[in-house]
This record gives C-alpha cells, structure tokens and sequence, in this order.
C-alpha cells in the first residue's frame, strides 16, 4: 500500500512543481547548524547533535515514508571539526540488518538545494536533482533495506571537495547507527551507492574509512559507483571549452577555492570575477549547456594563464585527487561511459582520451588498475564505449541494485583485475586546462 501511495505521490509532486514557479523553506534553518554551548570539537565524529522526525518530501509533498533527520559532527576537507545533517528513510518493512547509504549528485555551491533540505519539503531549482533521485531510492526502500541520505558536500555546500565528501558520508552512518529513532546499530551491514558526484562521496568514503573509521568499515558490504571523478586536474582540462560541462570548471573552482579558504580574487580578470561571483551559489542546472566554451583562461589575468602559477590552487585540487587516497577494503563496482562527444566534449586531447562528457575513462581505468595491483582485487569495472554521463547512469542503476543485493547475500564478489586497460597519469601536477580543438 505505501509503494502505491509513494508512486501516486511521485506523480502528483511532478504535476505541483510545474504548477508552481515559487520557492518553498523546508521550515527553520536553525536545524542545520550547531549553536550548542559544548565545543564542537568535544565531540566524536558521527556523535548527533540534534534529531527529528518528519515525513519524506518529494518535491515539497509529504510521503508515507518517514525521514529521520539528525545533525551529527564531522570532519571539514582541512581537518577541521564541521557539523553536518543525514536524512534516513524508514522502508515499510525494515530488515535492520541491511542499508544502504546513497550519496546524492545533487552537485551544488548552495547549501538550499542539499538533499536533506528536499526530503524536509524545500524546493529550489537546484534541489529538482534531490527529488528526481527518488526514483533510484524508491527501488531501495521497496527491497526493505533502509536508506541513509548524507549532505555529503557539509552545510557549507563544498562542492568538488572530494575528501569532506568521504567524512560526511561515514560519520553520517555513524550517527545513523547511534540514534535509537532509526532501527539501526552497530550490527547493520550497510552498501554505497552513488552516481557522479554521488561517486566522488562513494568512493572517497569507501578509500577513507579504514584509517578514519574502522568500526564503520567493518559495517561496509561493498560500494557500487559510475561517472567517477577521479583527478580534478585532467577533469579541468578535459571539459574545458565543452559545450555542455565548460561551467563546472568555474564550479570547482569556486567550490575548491572556498573548501580551502583560497582567496581567488587576486588572480581572476574582471570577467572572472563577475563569473565565480555569480557561482557562489550555483547549481549543477544553473551551468549546463549555460557557459558553452568558457575556458581558464578566459577568467584569469594573462599572468595567471598558467595555474602552476597559483601554487596553493594546484596543490588544493592535487589533494582531492583519489588517485593519491588509500586502496577501500571493500569491494567495488564501477561503471564508466567514454562518449562524451554525445554531450559536446572532445575526447582528441593528449593524455586524457574519451570520456563521458565530464568525467575521464582513462583516469577511473587507472584507478581500477592501482586498486588491483595494492591489495583489492575485488573491483569490478564496466567501460560503456557508446554511452555519455547521462546515458551510463541509466545502465548503471539497475547494474548497481543488483551488485549490491549479491554483496548483502554474501556471494563473491566479481573482479575484471588482469582485464582493465592501461589509462591515464594519476601523478600530482598542475591543472592544465587547454583551449578548445579548433
């Protein structure tokens, strides 16, 4: 009965939002930022800080399903103490043994259009991604297993800041585990699950968590993941001058920028500074198809043409490389597309080759290899010659249900270790954005 309502639900959000052009709240902010007398430092990571109870929006409409909200401490991508809120979601029939921790792609330099503020009722243009991601949940929450939803770029929105995304996600599931409102413990084995910048949380969350939190790699089935970000320095190259992706060059910038307190303004021209200005609170949907060609060189002064010349930048973005972060424990699916000329980018760009639009084949191939050959030969890679980013999330998702049902099962784990082919440098260095093929 509350899958049907859930459905019905779905459709009659859809029919609401394109009714209405406002901007709901989801109630007070207060929730989402610590104002306690304690330190935040006294705390341990995943210790929760605040809690409710409400019911599962999608697109501003309740649903059956209830949401647990909690603020729970975490750790910022400098090391810094940060708190942060997870949104779990209670199936109709919860097996506590099992959950799945999704990361969300929602993508954006605006803490409004985070996942846990859609799941509460709010609804912003930037926040459509939380909702249209119900339908990869729903399928989660009909198999009984239930779904922890961090704010995996921290209430600050850090976006591109890969490492901040891995604390979130684990201290998220440790609080989910330590609230008593959830079903949750230390005893439930739990998978993630996330796409695009729901891969970056996935990934970086899965190579952090036996150093950072071993009790919660204990806790971990395996992670399935596509459409990897994997060096932000080939990345930055790679779109640069794209037709669809060119702007989220600019997103990253501002989004690694804030994360690491980098005062930029000293270095872009004036159209850079009207540009990232107008990115401090941009969306993945305010820059698509929106900047088509828009280069690093069009947004520094000519002195600055050369990033190696900005050297706390480049070693900003050499920090959330994953190719330096430790080998996961854990097995792994990842799926990757490499036709990328679907969405406007050229894959004819040396040492970087095809990707899918915004992420590179070569780099994740790499990734696969060094995980291979450092002690976790339970990854299994899939490469979509024909497929873009979008398109590769499509396959993707019923591939990832299905690896990770087989994890939970405890059936082994496939490997294509000894079958992936050679990819990119991995190597820290400078970004090196080039100008578009002519």
């Amino acid at each position: 009965m509350k899958k049907r309502l859930l459905s019905a639900t779905l459709v009659t959000a859809v029919v609401a939002l394109l009714l209405s052009a406002c901007t709901a709240a989801p109630g007070s902010e207060t929730f989402y930022s610590y104002d306690g007398a304690t330190p935040l430092a006294s705390y341990r990571p995943g210790e929760i800080l605040k809690s409710r109870t409400l019911s599962y929006h999608v697109l501003g409409l309740p649903t059956p399903v209830t949401a647990v909200q909690l603020l729970y401490r975490s750790t910022d991508v400098q090391g810094n103490p940060s708190a942060n809120v997870t949104s779990i979601l209670k199936p109709e029939t919860p097996d506590p043994s099992k959950a799945v921790s999704y990361q969300s792609f929602y993508d954006s330099l605006d803490p409004a259009d985070s996942p846990s503020r859609s799941v509460a009722g709010g609804i912003t243009l930037g926040g459509l991604i939380n909702n249209v991601e119900a339908f990869l949940i729903g399928p989660l929450l009909d198999k009984g297993y239930t779904v922890v939803i961090p704010d995996t770029q921290g209430q600050d929105a850090n976006f591109a800041a890969g490492p901040e995304y891995g604390y979130n996600t684990i201290d998220s599931i440790r609080a989910a585990t330590r609230s008593a409102d959830t079903g949750l413990d230390r005893r439930t084995r739990f998978g993630l699950v996330g796409y695009s910048g729901g891969a970056i949380a996935t990934n970086w969350a899965a190579a952090l968590a036996p150093t950072y939190a071993p009790d919660v790699n204990r806790q971990l089935v395996g992670f399935a993941e596509g459409g990897l970000l994997v060096s932000p320095a080939n990345n930055l190259n790679y779109v640069s001058g794209s037709v669809v992706w060119a702007g989220i060059a600019a997103m990253a910038t501002v989004g690694i920028g804030r994360s690491f307190d980098i005062d930029l303004d000293p270095y872009v021209n004036d159209y850079g500074r009207e540009i990232l200005g107008r990115f401090e609170k941009a969306s993945i949907i305010n820059v698509l198809l929106q900047y088509p060609g828009m280069t690093w060189e069009q947004l520094v002064k000519p002195e600055y043409a050369d990033p190696n010349t900005i050297p706390a930048y480049v070693d900003a973005v050499n920090r959330v490389n994953l190719g330096s972060a430790p080998t996961p424990s854990i097995p792994g699916l990842i799926e990757q597309g490499a036709n990328g000329v679907l969405e406007g980018t050229p894959g004819d760009r040396p040492g970087i080759g095809p990707g899918d639009g915004v992420m590179i084949a070569g780099d994740v191939r790499t990734l696969v290899r060094q995980y291979c050959t450092t002690g976790n030969t339970s990854i299994k890679y899939t490469e979509y010659p024909h497929l873009s980013h979008i398109l590769t999330m499509l396959a993707w998702a019923p591939n990832a249900l299905e690896w990770i049902e087989a994890r939970f099962a405890k059936e082994p784990a496939p490997s294509s270790c000894g079958r992936v082919a050679l990819g990119n440098s991995l190597a820290p260095e400078a970004i090196r954005p080039a100008s578009p093929p002519s």
